[in-house]
């Protein structure tokens, strides 16, 4: 059998790094049919685009919500811009998860497609970037601008993987600071300030609610870098406890005590000049495969409701049998709500 000749291609580096250089590997390829199907691969605008999934972290204050929208500033439209002037051509964003305005995300997750084009030699498709590379070019043109999103994962999957259809849970935190005080500067937007005291086991009691997989409400220490690390570590483990459970559908919410909570939560005694006294923090996680539309910050309006005395147990059950958003306690909010973490079965790489 005769073997089959080679020649050599030299593809270009279009990163304009001057430590890096400026050509990359030499990479052979045969003179014969695999010559074609690249030369197809090339023609063919769906081969050689790469599907990313990508994680991101934003302060909602300033989006009128997640979705793209014209002539007002969103998620998916700021993050848009920033990819269309890495790769140089528009693109199109899918975000995982709906945010209304206001509304933060510790981790919102969206796929987006790229194909990498030669800068030098218009028209010649080259392989696709290192997801490491993409997130730090986003983030590089995202922090030119208010710096209230971020990028801060990517990963290359299959074509057919969309972020919204294949997340198998989701999980949303709401954040109340009970107490007289003025909220901190730190705080403002960040979190719902309740002047009233909150019970906490009045809001701890069995939860009537079985569309969720989790409705839990803890007791953590104040902190504007939320969720702190004890945070984390109490929703996990608290996570880990309802899992355990033979059916939640009937949610026994596990009471939280720490003794270093006691030692800063809000009283009347004077804490020294110069210090602010703390409020009480309280955190509702919810956690589902989905959610209705302000299902999350109708719940916490009713657990809120319950924690300040207005509403019993009872109430809540014909609340919900009622069926109708006019049956709630005021909703919740946005400013205290945030996407804590979408969860896939990610293909191995």
């Amino acid at each position: 059998m005769t073997e089959n000749l080679k020649h050599t291609v030299d593809l270009e580096c279009s990163d304009n790094n001057i430590n890096r250089p400026s050509k990359i590997s030499i990479i052979e390829y045969p003179i014969d049919s695999d010559i074609d199907e690249e030369e197809e691969m090339i023609k063919n605008p769906r081969n050689g685009i790469q599907r990313y999934l990508v994680a991101i972290e934003y302060i909602g204050t300033r989006f009128s919500g997640s979705q793209k929208q014209l002539n007002v500033r969103t998620v998916v439209g700021v993050l848009e811009e920033a990819f269309s002037k890495f790769v140089g051509q528009p693109v199109s964003v899918s975000c995982s998860s709906r945010t209304d305005a206001g509304v933060h995300a510790l981790s919102n997750v969206c796929h987006v497609d790229i194909q990498r084009i030669s800068k030098r030699r218009p028209g010649e498709v080259l392989t696709p970037h290192e997801p490491a590379v993409v997130g730090r070019a986003v983030n590089h043109f995202l922090q030119k601008q208010d710096s209230d999103l971020m990028v801060i994962d990517v990963r290359c999957v299959p074509s057919d993987f969309h972020a919204r259809f294949k997340a198998q849970e989701r999980i949303y935190f709401y954040r109340l600071l009970s107490g007289p005080e003025p909220l901190s500067t730190f705080e403002k937007d960040r979190a719902w300030h309740v002047p009233e005291e909150l019970s906490l086991p009045a809001m701890q009691a069995k939860s009537p609610i079985r569309t969720l997989d989790e409705l839990s409400v803890n007791e953590v220490i104040e902190s504007p870098y939320f969720p702190s690390l004890m945070d984390r570590e109490q929703h996990n483990k608290v996570s880990g406890d309802l899992r355990s459970c033979p059916n939640n559908s009937e949610t026994d919410i596990p009471p939280t005590s720490n003794p270093s909570i006691d030692k800063v939560m809000a009283s009347s005694q004077d804490v020294g000049f110069g210090k602010r006294r703390r409020h009480r923090c309280l955190v509702v996680t919810a956690r589902a495969r989905a959610f209705l539309y302000h299902q999350v910050r109708l719940l916490v309006g009713v657990l809120k409701a319950v924690g300040t005395g207005n509403l019993t147990i009872p109430d809540v059950e014909r609340i919900l049998n009622a069926r109708t958003v006019t049956a709630a306690s005021p909703m919740a909010p946005a400013c205290g709500l945030y996407l804590g973490e979408v969860k896939y079965d990610l293909p191995t790489t």
